[in-house]
């Protein structure tokens, strides 16, 4: 992503929109062909001092100004009359805009690959522990048995829907920029569309139906599919980390040599791929209000909002490409302690299987009166310091209503599942089993 990203790639991608623009020109009779093809000729990257231009963009505005005069030095080096077709009738917005354009498809390539990667390792964890019990959490604490199966099977769908929303993000936002000094492509008269046709064909990338100067909701739907993205990865890793706490102990990171140590305490193992997760989980959010924030421009050019995604977008694709990156580690390598987590479903002594034992109760005696019932028995129960199903068993008002073998079948957790199993099914069932 960084490769995507970095400032040679950036003008490589620019130089590519004004080759593109100069031969798609041609091709409608706007500029003479020759000259589109000294002016081609001349759009590699390898000739540009990247740093001379990033500090003549400074004064510039912006980086489209600089390039496109050492552009047209070079053309006119080899022919003067080619260097005036330079950048025919485009402006400065249009190639920075369709460059960024360029850098997002190789971009989304790579989120792509690596949101699938990450969602087979899931989806073949969710099929291992399918059956692997483990207490639910609700504000942190214990609620009703599910199954790690179905608890990865969430993030599972949720990547699904994100792979659907990068699809539709090629088809919607990948598209061309070309408008002009205004947005009407005044300069190139009754051809403007077909010279927006013919580069949108060269460079392959969509045709809006009108440019799109300070309409910037494309940009935008990008910056928030990649901020949900990272959300998720967030949740994912929180879970993970939550789940490695000492007290805990049911679910690690990989271990290796020099990961997750401390300076000081030799007996740490701290989650590592989680924490550089979590940190761009924090940070993206307040990137994309940046993003909606810059979108509110002013008529047809914006001033300082439009400058300030040049910035904001790579990074919110840089850290969805760490958080990713993060996550795979962490997944490939994830060591689950099935055996903790079936101790850990026992801890609180029964009382996770009390929505059960109430709902059993509620058609005889009503809900609100198996909830009293309960709960007074879960308060007992911790007062003295006892099993709940100790407790019920010598309540009148339960054994009135549930005989031993009632009692019993409440407290196993493999019946009180509810549709964990469905559910995971349902989401797995478009990813074929490797």
């Amino acid at each position: 992503m960084h490769a995507v990203f970095e400032h040679r790639a950036r003008i490589a991608r620019m130089l590519e929109f004004e080759a593109a623009l100069a031969q798609a020109e041609a091709s409608v009779g706007v500029i003479p062909q020759a000259a589109a093809d000294v002016i081609a000729a001349h759009c590699a990257v390898d000739g540009f001092d990247v740093e001379a231009l990033a500090h003549a963009a400074r004064n510039a505005g912006n980086l489209a100004i600089p390039l496109v005069a050492a552009l047209t030095r070079r053309v006119a080096g080899a022919d003067r009359d080619a260097a005036g077709y330079v950048h025919w009738g485009a402006t400065s917005q249009d190639v920075i805009d369709t460059g960024l354009v360029l850098q997002l498809r190789d971009a989304l390539v790579l989120v792509d690959a690596d949101v699938d990667r990450l969602t087979r390792v899931l989806a073949a964890q969710a099929r291992r522990h399918a059956n692997t019990l483990l207490a639910g959490r609700t504000w942190l604490q214990h609620a009703l048995p599910i199954t790690f199966g179905v608890k990865l099977a969430g993030v599972v769908g949720a990547l699904d829907r994100h792979r659907a929303r990068i699809q539709q993000l090629r088809a919607s936002a990948l598209v061309v920029q070309l408008g002009g000094a205004a947005g009407t492509l005044a300069s190139l008269h009754e051809r403007g569309i077909a010279v927006t046709d013919a580069l949108a064909q060269r460079l392959r990338l969509g045709v809006p139906d009108m440019p799109w100067h300070t309409e910037r909701d494309r940009v935008c739907d990008v910056a928030a599919t990649l901020g949900m993205l990272t959300a998720t990865l967030g949740k994912l890793a929180r879970d993970v980390s939550l789940l490695a706490q000492t007290e805990i102990g049911e679910a690690f990171e990989p271990a290796a040599p020099g990961r997750g140590g401390s300076s000081t305490m030799p007996q740490k193992r701290n989650p590592v791929g989680a924490s550089r997760a979590l940190a761009a989980a924090i940070r993206v959010p307040g990137l994309v209000a940046t993003m909606l924030s810059a979108a509110v421009q002013e008529h047809e050019r914006g001033l300082g909002d439009w400058p300030a995604e040049w910035e904001t977008l790579p990074q919110i694709a840089l850290l969805a490409a760490g958080a990713l990156e993060a996550m795979i580690e962490v997944a490939e390598g994830l060591e689950v302690h099935t055996e903790r987590m079936r101790a850990n479903l026992d801890a609180t002594r029964g009382q996770i299987f009390a929505e059960a034992v109430q709902m059993a109760l509620a058609p005889s005696i009503g809900r609100d009166a198996a909830h009293a019932l309960v709960a007074g028995a879960c308060r007992r129960a911790v007062a003295e310091d006892a099993h709940l199903r100790d407790i019920l068993a010598r309540e009148p008002g339960v054994s009135r209503w549930l005989d031993a073998p009632a009692l019993d079948a409440l407290f196993d957790p493999r019946l009180y599942l509810g549709e964990s199993g469905a559910y995971l099914e349902r989401v797995l069932a478009s990813h074929p089993r490797d």
